[in-house]
């Protein structure tokens, strides 16, 4: 069984990849804010988006978006305006969430856009 951190990164690494499939070019990974850290930062078609992505093994303790609460999307919106006055250039920034569910066996992706 995969621990906490191990199940993150794999999330992680399948909404990178998900992304990618789908014409993103992943900008950064893990990028570290004063407000905490932003797990993917990707780009398509001259925007940027700051992508919250929440993995679970199951949903019995709940839907992983669910995790997303008010005060996790101010910290977002703060750690986006951080990234965009550090990376100029970039154009419009959103926030997207992904949520990965299932294990590596067996796996699901949903990807919300412009959540915030």
């Amino acid at each position: 069984m995969q621990t906490r951190i191990e199940t993150g990164r794999w999330g992680e690494d399948r909404a990178a990849d998900y992304l990618r499939s789908l014409g993103y070019t992943v900008i950064a990974r893990n990028w570290r804010g004063a407000a905490g850290e932003v797990d993917i930062v990707a780009a398509l078609g001259g925007r940027t988006a700051i992508v919250e992505v929440k993995t679970r093994r199951g949903t019995g303790f709940g839907h992983p978006l669910e995790a997303i609460t008010p005060i996790k999307l101010h910290r977002l919106r703060v750690l986006a305006a951080q990234w965009g006055r550090e990376n100029p250039g970039h154009g419009p920034l959103r926030i997207d969430a992904v949520a990965v569910v299932g294990t590596p066996a067996s796996w699901r992706i949903e990807h919300l856009t412009a959540i915030g």
